[in-house]
């Protein structure tokens, strides 16, 4: 017979253990994904970019509703990272879309601004939507879902805002490279 005397805090220990692996691994598995999908090493990083974004609307979201940072709100976090990273790979492939069309650099990235700022919008609208009445708790509290929803829509608001101007400007900035590699006529 052997008697266990560790407690629940032992428990949450564990679980946020895995929760860290799981996100560093889904986060390589996504970065895997992105450089096979847009041909390239930087890409990915421009797109992954938006995560950390995400988790300033996370924090901002939980001051404001004074909801406590739970392992359920983690797990939220969690989902976040797969769902914030859409709205840039929406930009960054209309933008290489038009560099292969032969448009330049500077161009191509207000294009894809431009142009594709009403489905990101439109998208997330309907994501928070949907989440909304749940983080608001107005079909009632729950201490689980509650702060997992919250989580989610703040940090989706947030991070597709501020997608919407810091994605291009990274692109913009790092992109010459890609822009002959896109668009080799843009070297002449």
């Amino acid at each position: 017979m052997n008697l266990d005397f560790s407690g629940e805090l032992d428990d949450i220990q564990e679980s946020l253990d895995s929760i860290g692996v799981l996100f560093l691994f889904g986060l390589g598995v996504m970065y895997l994904i992105l450089g096979t999908q847009f041909k390239s090493y930087g890409q990915p990083v421009l797109i992954l970019v938006t995560v950390p974004l995400a988790f300033t609307g996370v924090v901002l979201g939980l001051f404001v509703t004074s909801n406590p940072l739970s392992l359920y709100t983690l797990y939220g976090v969690v989902a976040l990272a797969g769902i914030a990273v859409n709205s840039a790979i929406v930009l960054i492939s209309a933008a290489n879309d038009r560099l292969r069309l032969g448009m330049s650099l500077k161009h191509a990235t207000l294009y894809a601004g431009r142009r594709r700022v009403v489905p990101i919008v439109i998208t997330v609208l309907t994501t928070i939507a949907g989440l909304f009445s749940l983080a608001a708790g107005l079909g009632g509290d729950s201490l689980i879902w509650g702060p997992v929803a919250t989580a989610i829509v703040w940090g989706l608001g947030f991070s597709s805002i501020l997608t919407l101007f810091v994605v291009p400007v990274l692109y913009y900035l790092t992109g010459k490279r890609r822009e002959v590699r896109l668009n080799p006529a843009a070297e002449l």
